[in-house]
């Protein structure tokens, strides 16, 4: 039946959105290595307009643990470093008048223990949202059976709702995993 698999699609759609959105949360979060998305979400002061850091600079990663940026226009240079201390971070800037260098420092362990439970967080927000998505399909589904639908294709329908939503639930998991055993690893 068509309006059931457009819901299913539907389904698939918002519980893919969820975990692309938990993936991009996760990366925030930092793990002992430098990365660039560490500063995605810093936004500077450009001709009086808030850009994304990386539009206004060349950001790179010359080792584990350093991120070099470097802005297009060297005036930015101060402006740069002002966002970078006001993001909240907790990497202090070095500059030396054309790049901008951030250590990373190593984690301690209590650190990153207290990763390892944001990152659980952000894992069960996904399951909650995924979840969601799950019950307001069947919502769905039941309004498409109360309007006429065979009750065999809605359950048949259900089920699949079902699949569906163990097997994100189950790549949810996987990225709680992969993402912890990142963080532990010294």
């Amino acid at each position: 039946m068509e309006e059931i698999d457009l819901v299913i699609d539907m389904s698939k759609d918002s519980m893919e959105r969820a975990l692309k959105h938990t993936q991009i949360e996760l990366s925030k979060i930092r793990a002992g290595r430098a990365s660039v998305n560490m500063l995605d979400g810093i936004m500077v002061e450009y001709y009086g307009v808030p850009t994304p850091l990386n539009q206004v600079s060349s950001v790179s990663t010359p080792d584990a643990r350093t991120i070099a940026i470097k802005p297009f226009e060297r005036k930015l240079i101060n402006d740069l470093e002002r966002a970078i201390i006001n993001s909240n971070l907790g990497l202090s800037p070095a500059n030396d008048g054309e790049v901008i260098r951030l250590n990373i420092p190593p984690l301690t362990e209590e650190r990153r223990r207290d990763l390892v439970k944001r990152v659980k967080g952000e894992i069960e927000v996904a399951r909650v949202n995924i979840r969601k998505v799950r019950q307001e399909a069947n919502e769905e589904l039941k309004k498409i059976q109360k309007d006429g639908g065979s009750e065999d294709e809605v359950k048949k329908a259900e089920d699949r709702v079902q699949k569906l939503t163990d097997a994100y639930i189950q790549k949810a998991e996987q990225m709680l995993v992969d993402k912890e055993k990142d963080i532990m690893s010294v």
